[in-house]
């Protein structure tokens, strides 16, 4: 059970940076972007980005905390 866990944290991780590197790349500033004065809605493919980014976040936590607790019960 702790090697699948750590297995899917390895992949869910790499998921969750690929996102978040997509995202910089869609704002056209570099990596470290810039304060922007205008207000932007997002829509389409990167609304879903967005969103599929906060899924992977809220997954990633969740295996964290799922990999502690199988640890310390298997100890």
């Amino acid at each position: 059970m702790a090697v699948f866990l750590n297995i899917s944290q390895i992949l869910v991780s790499v998921l969750l940076v690929a996102a978040i590197l997509l995202q910089v790349k869609g704002q056209g500033s570099g990596l470290f972007g810039s304060a922007q004065s205008t207000f932007r809605v997002r829509r389409g493919l990167e609304q879903t980005l967005f969103q599929f980014t906060i899924v992977l976040a809220v997954v990633f936590i969740l295996i964290s905390l799922a990999s502690v607790w199988v640890t310390r019960v298997s100890v």
